[in-house]
C-alpha cells in the first residue's frame, strides 16, 4: 500500500467517523474540502479554546458523543479496562460523587449490620439473646464471635444465677464471663429433694420407708372426705335460695356457689397439707370430721364474705370464708348464725380532700369514690352492683355535699322535696333499697345534716316511706365545715355505736375534720390546675395549717404575752430610774406583782361575765308551757349563733385595722400607699358589711343577755334581711374588687410591698386579704342552715314561729342569689379555659351554656365494613377529646408530646368539629374479640367510631344521652 493509499485509508475512518456523528449528511454527500479540514483540525487535535467558553462546551459535548459512541461498540472486557483508567486518574473529590452515585442507584440488598451499626447499638441487638442463641452467633464470623463473647453480654447472665467470678479480670482479658458461665452450667451442684432431705435434713419429723403407698392412702381419703363435705353443702344450698336483687341480675342468671365452694376446698386442703406435713390415715379419717373444724384451716385466704343462706331449719347459715384461723367452710353448725357485717361506703369526689377519707376507712367497708360531675344514677348504681357482686350490705353510707334540707349526690341532681318523686330518682332509691338487708335491720347512713330542718326532716320521711328502710343522719348543728359528722344521730339506737365510728377510724376522721374548711379552700385549686409541682401552693397551705393549729393550741393573749412582759418589763424600768430604791430587784418584783393583780382581777371579771351563762344572759324564767329539751337546744342555737356573729365580725375587724387604718393612716401622712379611690373600691363595701353585722353582733348579745324561753329572734333576722343590700353590693361589686388589688399589686410596688408585709402572719390568722373577702359568702351559708335549725327546735304555738318563715324565705332567697353568682361565674371560667386549651376552636361562650363533662377517646376505623359485625377488625387513626356542653359537643384532635429531661407530657388540642346534640345519634358496638368499649358518632356532616379506656364508656354515654334529651326537650319548649 503506498502513501497516497495510507492517508485515503486514514482519511476515510474519519469521514465515517463523522456520518456516524452525524456531520455527514451521506456517503454520497461530502462536505467543501476546507470546510472538512477545519473541523478535523479542531475535532481530532488536543487543541481545545479555554477563553471561548461557548465553543469549549461545544466541543465538550461532541467528545462526549464520540466517546460515548467508542464504548458503545467496546466489548465488556475493553468497557472494564476503560473504567479502571478512568478511576485510576479521579481525585478524591470525583471518587466520592461515584460512590453517592452508586449508592443512591444501586441499593443495598444484603449488609451485615455490625458492620455498618455503632458497636454499641450491635451489642445492645446482642443483649436480647439468650446463652444458646449467643454461641450459635459466635459461629457466624469472626466479627460476630468477637461481638458474641463480649464480658457485658455474659456478665449479667451469670449474675442472674449468681454466678461471679473468682477473680478480678485484666483489661486486656476476653471472653472470661463467658468461658465462667459455661464452666458453671456443665457443672451445676443441683441435689432432688431427696438428696437435699438426706443431706440437710427437714424441719418435719421423718418419713416412714413405706413414703409413696402413705401419700396415696392419704390422698384417697382426703378425697373421700372432699366429696361427702361438698354433697352436704349443696344439699343445703338447694334446700332455700334467696331472692335475686331486683336491677342487678337478669332472670335465668345461676351463681357458681357450689364450684366456688369446691375450689376453696381444694386449696385449704391443699395448704393444709403444706402446713402439717403428711398425717396417718386414721389421723385423716377422725381428725379431719372433728366438730372444731381445725384440720383444714383457711391458711392465707383472702376473706370473702357469701351470701346467707337458710337451712330446712330456717336458720341462717353463714358461708363467710375468714381471714385467720378460726372457722372452716368444711364444718358448718346449722344451729349458729352470723350475720354478714359487710358495709358500702359512696364517697363523692366534691368532698375535700376525700383521699383522707378513703385512708381513714376500716377493714371491712367497701369504699366507692364516684366522681361528682360526670357520674349519673345509672352509673352510679352500676358501680353499687359490681362492687357488691351479687351480695346484700348491712348498711350503707353516703357522704357528700348538702345542707339541712337536701343532699347534693350529683351535680345538676339534688335529693329535696321537689324532685324526689321524680321517676329516676324514685328509681335509684327503689334499687339502692335492695342491696341493703331490709329483712335483718339494715340501714342507709347519710352524712348530710337532714335531721336539723324541716325540709330534710320531709325528705328522710318520704326515703323512709319509699324504701322501707331506716335511715340515720346526723341531727346536731355546727357552723364548721362538716363538723356535724360528729354531732347526735337521728335514729340510731343507745346501745349501738355511731356511725362515724362504723365507717371511719376516729383518729384519722379527727384529723381531716379538722383542717376540712382550710383544704377546702386549698384543694380547689389543686384540683383544677394540678400540676406535678406545686411548691408555692404547698408552702401557702403549710403555713395555713400551721398557723390553724398555732390558734388552736396557743390563745391570741399568750402569741402576744411576750410583748405585753416587754412592755411591763419597761415601764418597770422607768419607774426604778426615777426612784433611788437600795434594793432594784425588790422594787422590781413588787411592780411586777402588782401588775399581775391587776391582770388577775381584770381577767376574772372578764369569766365572771362570759362564762358564767346564767349571770350573763339572766335565764331565771322557768318555762312551764315549753317542752325543757327544746328550750335549751333553742338556747344552744342561740349560743351558737352568738358565738359564731362575734368571730366572724372579728375577721371583718382584722381587715379594718391590718389594712384599712394603716392606709388611711398613710394618705393623711402624705406617704401614699394607695389613692383614696382605690381604697374606697376596695374597701367601702367590706366596712360597711363590718358596721352592718356588728350592729347584728349587738343586737343578738342584748337579747341573749335577757332571754327567756318566749325570746325572739326572728324579728331581729327580717330587720337584718332588709339590710341586705350592703351584700347585694359587696357582691355585685367583688369582681372589680379583685381586679382592682391586682391591678395595684402589680403596677405599685409600695402597695406590692404593704401585702408582702401584712398578709399571712400572725395579725391576720395566715390569711390574705383575699381570703378575708371570702368571709361574706360563707356567712350567708351559716345564716341559712342556722335558721333552719332555729325554726326546726321552736314549737308551733311559740310567737317566734310567724317570724322565722319569713326570714328564712329571704335568706333562702338571697343564698339562692350569691349560689347562681357562683355559678355563672365558675361556668364562664370553664367555658373560656375549654376554649383556651383547644387551638382554632371557634367561640364557645354563650348564655346558658356550660360544660358538662370531658372524655378522652380513641377514633377507630373499620377495616372492612362488608365483614360480619363480631370479625371486623378496627385500626387505632387518631387520640380525640370530646369536651360535651348542654347543647353541643366539640370535637378535638389530641397530640401528647414529651420535653427532654421532662417527665411532663405537653397535650395539645387541634379543633375538628361541633356538633349540636340535637342532630347527633349515639349507636353503641357491642364487644367483640377485636374491639372494647366502642359506640359510634354519626351526625349529618360526619361519622366516627370511639372507644373509650375500661368503665368509661357506660358513664359517657349515660351522660350524653341524658344531655341529647335535655337538649331536644329545650328545643320542642322553645319552639
Amino acid at each position: 500500500m503506498t502513501t497516497a493509499d495510507t492517508i485515503h485509508a486514514s482519511h476515510s475512518v474519519k469521514e465515517w467517523h463523522l456520518e456516524s456523528l452525524g456531520l455527514l449528511a451521506g456517503g454520497t454527500k461530502s462536505l467543501d474540502q476546507n470546510q472538512t479540514t477545519e473541523i478535523l483540525k479542531t475535532r481530532f487535535s488536543t487543541w481545545t479554546p479555554i477563553e471561548n467558553k461557548s465553543l469549549n462546551n461545544q466541543l465538550f459535548q461532541e467528545r462526549v458523543r464520540l466517546i460515548s459512541h467508542w464504548f458503545d461498540l467496546w466489548t465488556d472486557k475493553q468497557r472494564k479496562q476503560f473504567l479502571h483508567g478512568i478511576l485510576i486518574k479521579c481525585n478524591k473529590s470525583q471518587l466520592k460523587f461515584a460512590e453517592r452515585w452508586f449508592v443512591e442507584n444501586i441499593p443495598v440488598t444484603k449488609v451485615d449490620f455490625t458492620t455498618v451499626l455503632p458497636r454499641f447499638i450491635s451489642l445492645y441487638i446482642f443483649s436480647f439473646l439468650n446463652a444458646k442463641d449467643l454461641c450459635a452467633a459466635a459461629q457466624v464470623s469472626w466479627h460476630w464471635k468477637f461481638l458474641s463473647e463480649q464480658d457485658c453480654l455474659w456478665m449479667p447472665k451469670c449474675i442472674m444465677f449468681g454466678w461471679f467470678l473468682p477473680y478480678f479480670p485484666e483489661k486486656n482479658e476476653y471472653s472470661a464471663w463467658k468461658q465462667h458461665y459455661i464452666a458453671c452450667a456443665a457443672d451445676l451442684d443441683y441435689l432432688t429433694p431427696r438428696e437435699v432431705a438426706g443431706s440437710y435434713g427437714t424441719l418435719s419429723e421423718p418419713k416412714p420407708e413405706n413414703e409413696d403407698q402413705k401419700e396415696k392412702l392419704r390422698e384417697r381419703c382426703l378425697r373421700k372426705i372432699m366429696r361427702e363435705r361438698l354433697t352436704v353443702c349443696k344439699k343445703e344450698l338447694i334446700k332455700a335460695r334467696p331472692p335475686w336483687n331486683s336491677g342487678f341480675y337478669r332472670s335465668g342468671f345461676q351463681p357458681k356457689l357450689p364450684q366456688t365452694v369446691h375450689d376453696r376446698v381444694r386449696s385449704a386442703a391443699a395448704l393444709f397439707l403444706m402446713k402439717n406435713g403428711t398425717p396417718s390415715p386414721k389421723e385423716m379419717l377422725f381428725k379431719h370430721i372433728s366438730a372444731d373444724a381445725k384440720s383444714v384451716p383457711c391458711i392465707g385466704l383472702e376473706a370473702e364474705t357469701l351470701p346467707k343462706r337458710k337451712n330446712a331449719a330456717g336458720s341462717c347459715s353463714d358461708l363467710v370464708l375468714p381471714h385467720r384461723l378460726h372457722r372452716t367452710v368444711l364444718q358448718k353448725d346449722p344451729n349458729e348464725t352470723h350475720s354478714p357485717q359487710l358495709r358500702l361506703l359512696l364517697i363523692s369526689s366534691h368532698i375535700p380532700a376525700y383521699e383522707m377519707i378513703v385512708d381513714s376507712i376500716k377493714p371491712g367497708v367497701i369504699p366507692i369514690v364516684y366522681d361528682h360531675s360526670g357520674t349519673t344514677l345509672e352509673s352510679l348504681l352500676y358501680y353499687v352492683g359490681k362492687a357488691l357482686d351479687g351480695q346484700t350490705a348491712k348498711s350503707i353510707g353516703i357522704i357528700t355535699d348538702g345542707d339541712s334540707r337536701g343532699i347534693n349526690l350529683l351535680q345538676g341532681c339534688s335529693v329535696s322535696t321537689k324532685n324526689l318523686l321524680k321517676p329516676e330518682v324514685k328509681e335509684f332509691w327503689a334499687k339502692l333499697r335492695s342491696c341493703v338487708m331490709h329483712q335483718e335491720g339494715g340501714y342507709i347512713d347519710i352524712f348530710v345534716p337532714l335531721a336539723a330542718s324541716e325540709a330534710g326532716m320531709e325528705v328522710l320521711s318520704q326515703l323512709s316511706h319509699l324504701t322501707g328502710l331506716f335511715f340515720r343522719t346526723p341531727a346536731g348543728i355546727a357552723t364548721g365545715s362538716y363538723q356535724h359528722i360528729l354531732s347526735e344521730w337521728l335514729g340510731n339506737q343507745k346501745d349501738s355505736p355511731p356511725p362515724p365510728s362504723i365507717y371511719f377510724t376516729e383518729a384519722k376522721l379527727q384529723l381531716w375534720l379538722r383542717f376540712t374548711e382550710l383544704l377546702e379552700d386549698a384543694l380547689k385549686a389543686v384540683r383544677k390546675n394540678l400540676r406535678p409541682y406545686f411548691c408555692d401552693l404547698q408552702k401557702n397551705m403549710t403555713g395555713k395549717i400551721l398557723g390553724q393549729i398555732m390558734f388552736d393550741a396557743v390563745s391570741w393573749s399568750d402569741v402576744q404575752e411576750k410583748q405585753r412582759i416587754a412592755e411591763v418589763l419597761v415601764e418597770g424600768l422607768v419607774e426604778l430610774s426615777r426612784g433611788n430604791d437600795e434594793n432594784p430587784f425588790e422594787f422590781l418584783s413588787r411592780f411586777l406583782m402588782r401588775k399581775y393583780n391587776k391582770k388577775e382581777e381584770l381577767k376574772s371579771q372578764v369569766l365572771t361575765t362570759e362564762s358564767n351563762p346564767e349571770a350573763s344572759l339572766g335565764v331565771s324564767v322557768k318555762t312551764s308551757k315549753l317542752d325543757k329539751e327544746i328550750a335549751e337546744k333553742r338556747k344552744s342555737l342561740a349560743r351558737e349563733l352568738l358565738l359564731s356573729e362575734r368571730n366572724y365580725v372579728n375577721m371583718l375587724e382584722i381587715v379594718r385595722d391590718v389594712y384599712v387604718k394603716p392606709l388611711k393612716a398613710a394618705l393623711a401622712s402624705h406617704r401614699i400607699i394607695l389613692s383614696y379611690a382605690n381604697v374606697q373600691t376596695i374597701f367601702s363595701d367590706i366596712l360597711n358589711i363590718l358596721q352592718l353585722n356588728r350592729w347584728f353582733s349587738d343586737e343578738l348579745t342584748q337579747r341573749l343577755n335577757e332571754w327567756n324561753p318566749a325570746q325572739k329572734l326572728g324579728d331581729l333576722f327580717i330587720q337584718f334581711c332588709q339590710q341586705l343590700q350592703t351584700y347585694t353590693n359587696f357582691f355585685n361589686n367583688y369582681a372589680v374588687i379583685l381586679k382592682t388589688i391586682d391591678k395595684c399589686r402589680e403596677t405599685i410596688p409600695v402597695f406590692r410591698a404593704f401585702l408582702k408585709r401584712h398578709d399571712k402572719t400572725v395579725a391576720t390568722t395566715m390569711r390574705s386579704l383575699q381570703e378575708f373577702l371570702l368571709c361574706p359568702s360563707k356567712r350567708i351559708e351559716e345564716y341559712v342552715t342556722l335558721l333552719y335549725a332555729l325554726r326546726l327546735h321552736t314549737p308551733p304555738e311559740h310567737t317566734d314561729r310567724e317570724e322565722l318563715t319569713p326570714a328564712i324565705k329571704q335568706m333562702k332567697q338571697f343564698k339562692d342569689y350569691l349560689d347562681q353568682l357562683k355559678l355563672n361565674v365558675g361556668r364562664d371560667d370553664q367555658i373560656l379555659t375549654t376554649q383556651r386549651r383547644i387551638q382554632g376552636c371557634p367561640k364557645l361562650l354563650k348564655a346558658n351554656r356550660y360544660l358538662i363533662a370531658m372524655q378522652d377517646v380513641a377514633q377507630l376505623n373499620c377495616c372492612s365494613e362488608r365483614v360480619h359485625m363480631p370479625f371486623r377488625l378496627y385500626e387505632h387513626t387518631h387520640d380525640l377529646s370530646l369536651f360535651l356542653f348542654n347543647d353541643i359537643l366539640v370535637i378535638s384532635q389530641r397530640s401528647i408530646s414529651y420535653k427532654p429531661f421532662e417527665r411532663i407530657s405537653h397535650v395539645t388540642h387541634q379543633f375538628l368539629a361541633v356538633v349540636t346534640l340535637h342532630q347527633l345519634l349515639v349507636e353503641d358496638i357491642p364487644d367483640s374479640k377485636y374491639i372494647k368499649n366502642a359506640f359510634l358518632l354519626q351526625s349529618p356532616r360526619c361519622q366516627m367510631i370511639c372507644s373509650t379506656e375500661d368503665h368509661d364508656k357506660f358513664t359517657w354515654l349515660s351522660a350524653l344521652q341524658r344531655a341529647i334529651i335535655c337538649n331536644i326537650e329545650d328545643n320542642v319548649n322553645c319552639s
